[in-house]
Parts: structure tokens; sequence; C-alpha cells
């Protein structure tokens, strides 16, 4: 059995044994730089709810809970230790400093909003909040992102879970697939914002000069 099995049976165990509160604790852990990711955890939050052991709206309120939770906490530690803490601790985590580069080089570009679109992207999701915290971005702004993008993120999830049943483990499976569409989705979407925004100032220019003349 490898690594990445043993840590699902040990996910599994944990919500087994103390249900709810296992979700939020493994849910905080997604959203620091612990290597627990969503898509070995909600799912089988869905294969619960299926069997009714578990309610969908609970599954996310708790799940959203413990990913802001986890957020808050990146946040801070971004604010008050930064890379040097990653570059001390990260190898124990599986993160690395070049992991946090390439998560702040694209908090950088995409600004604020980085938070909603991060939370479908693997990696950026789990340091996303650091590069934030650094920035000292409003918490205000920075909780709403977290939350809408996190709540959204797990509802999937936990709804593919309970879609596939007994098959929940299919979605660990294919998950790299399901990140690298999300991607595409996502960059094909910032491509098309970009594009209109560009026309629309291209438009404006042309009735500026239109006015004059």
């Amino acid at each position: 059995m490898g690594i990445t099995e043993l840590l699902i049976d040990s996910f599994k165990a944990l919500i087994d044994s103390a249900g709810y509160v296992g979700v939020f604790i493994l849910m905080t852990l997604e959203s620091m730089v612990a290597p627990v990711p969503s898509e070995a955890v909600m799912p089988f939050t869905g294969f619960l709810w299926n069997d009714g052991m578990m309610s969908f709206w609970i599954i996310v309120l708790v799940s959203t809970a413990g990913s802001i939770t986890g957020s808050l906490i990146s946040y801070y530690i971004g604010a008050y230790g930064g890379r040097p803490l990653v570059r001390k601790f990260g190898k124990f985590l599986l993160l690395n400093e070049h992991h946090l580069d390439k998560t702040e080089a694209f908090f950088r570009k995409y600004g604020d909003k980085t938070i909603l679109i991060s939370r479908f992207i693997p990696i950026v999701r789990h340091l996303i909040s650091i590069p934030a915290g650094v920035g000292r971005m409003k918490l205000g702004k920075f909780a709403v992102y977290t939350i809408v993008g996190a709540s959204l993120w797990n509802a999937f999830l936990t709804w593919l879970g309970y879609t596939l049943g007994d098959n929940w483990e299919m979605i660990r499976k294919y998950s790299e697939v399901l990140d690298i569409i999300i991607i595409i989705v996502i960059a094909g979407a910032v491509l098309y914002y970009i594009r209109r925004v560009l026309q629309a100032r291209n438009q404006g220019k042309t009735t500026n000069s239109s006015a004059k003349t």
C-alpha cells in the first residue's frame, strides 16, 4: 500500500470516528500547507451522504468552516512568518520554495480574485493564503473570496462523491485530469475577460477620437 492509500485510509478513519468534526479538521489542514487534498476527503463525505449517514448542507457548512479557518491561519503565517517559515518547514509537508514562487507569481498576476480562483487549482490552493497575508490583503475581502470559492469546490466534490457512491475513490484516480480541465476552463475564462476589456478600451478610444474630430 502506497503513501497516498495510507493517507486516504487515515482520512476515512478520522471521518468515520469523528464525523463532522473530522471533516472540519481535515479541511482546516487542507487549507493550510498540510498534504491533505480535498479530492481525497470530500468525495468520501458525499458517499456517506449517499448512505444516509451525513447531511449535504452540514457537510458543506462544516467543510467550508474548516477551509476558512485553515486559510486564516495561513494568512497570518504569511503576514508574520512568510517565506522563511515555508523554507524551514515546507519539506515536512511535501512543499518547497518553488511552489511558493509559483503561487506568489499567480497572486501578483491575477490580484485579489486569485483567492477565489485558486480554490479550484492544485497546489496553489494550499499556499495562496500565504502571499495574501504577506501582501496584507484586506481581511474582509480575503474571507469572502475564500468562503465563496471553498463552498463551491467542497459542494462540487461532495456531489461527485454522492453521484459515484461506492466508486467515490475514482475521483482521486482522475483528480489530476479534473484539475487540468479546471485550469483550462479558468484560463479560457480569464482570456475571454481580458479580450472583452481590451475590446471595450478600443471602443472607448475610437469614441473619443470621433468626438474630438
